[in-house]
Order: structure tokens, then sequence, then C-alpha cells
């Protein structure tokens, strides 16, 4: 059954008990019905609005990895030997970062032929053999530079060790040759 539309009816209002045309009459969220005059909107804290909580984790996260040391390349001749009869060379190395008992291995050029991973030894100098610089085992280094009396400086660039087999024949001579490198004993990708 359909309503009328209340044309020429009046209506009370609930909050003022004044009459007004039915027509201009609105239900307030409370049931109340009043005129549009006297409307009060629902306060808004009445609504409140739904707050998830914070997500625990990541989808598809991955835990941070650790880099696997590299081979650093080093400047033109950075073997230095400190005295004659002596097995100890200094190794120039622009700010290191390394440690005493670092364990470093040397690596002459990078061969140009079918192994490209494959390196040649440093060059010999001063009664040292570059095949001896380059020991497969690396050597434990000590950090700062060594003279022949036994002082050691500037541990920023420089370290050292003492080789294998070799001594020096005088002492005090560069080399090693250019595009030597110090990494570690085995390179992973």
């Amino acid at each position: 059954m359909p309503f009328a539309k209340g044309k020429y009816s009046k209506s009370i209002s609930d909050r003022s008990g004044m009459e007004f045309p039915y027509s201009e009459m609105i239900r307030e969220c409370n049931g109340m019905l009043v005129h549009q005059s006297e409307f009060e909107a629902k306060h808004p804290q009445l609504e409140t609005r739904h707050y998830t909580g914070d997500g625990h984790g990541l989808k598809d996260a991955r835990p941070a990895r650790e880099e696997n040391e590299v081979s650093r390349m080093l400047e033109p001749n950075p073997f230095e030997t400190i005295a004659a009869s002596s097995g100890i060379i200094n190794v120039f190395e622009k700010s290191h970062g390394r440690s005493t008992s670092d364990t470093v291995r040397f690596r002459g050029p990078i061969w140009t032929s079918s192994d490209s991973d494959a390196h040649q030894n440093p060059t010999d100098f001063d009664g040292i053999s570059g095949s001896n610089v380059a020991k497969a085992a690396g050597y434990s280094i000590t950090v700062g530079k060594r003279d022949s009396s036994g002082d050691i400086t500037n541990t920023d660039d420089f370290y050292h060790f003492t080789v294998d087999t070799n001594t020096a024949t005088s002492g005090g001579v560069s080399g090693g040759g250019n595009s030597c490198s110090a990494g570690p004993a085995t390179i992973t990708a």
C-alpha cells in the first residue's frame, strides 16, 4: 500500500515540539523526527573507522646477503723488499682496510688466452720470484710498512708479509709489474 505525500499535512518536531510541514521533516540517526532546520548530523566519533594492525613482514622478503671478497687491483710495482737477505716484502695498497693475520693471495695480470679466469705470476724482482709471491694459499699479512730496522709505519696504505723461499738480493727494490691484484685465496662468484 503506497503512502500519501502529506502535501498539506503538519508534523510535530520531537526536538522542539513545534509544528512544521510534514514534507520538511527528517529522521535523525537516533530515530527522532525533526524539522530540517533542527537537524543535527551524527557525530563523527560515533562512526569510528576500522584500523587493521601493522604488517609483521614483507611478502617475498630476502635476508641481506654477504658480498664475496673480490680481488683488488694494485698500483704498478706494488711490492718492495726491505733489505738484502730478507724475505719480508711491503705491499702498497691504497686504503686497504685489511687486518693483521688476514690471508691475502697475490696475482699477476689475467691471461689473455683461452682461460679468462687464470692469472699470470707477478714479474720477478730483486731475487724474489713472481711464482713464489703468487702462492696459491696466499700469505698471512701484518698491517703497516716495515723498514730494515723493524719499525712499522703507515698502516693505512701498506702491509707486509714474509715470502716462503726467496730472499732479497739488495733490498729497497720495488717490483711485481703492472696489473697485479690482491684478494682472497679463492675467487668465487
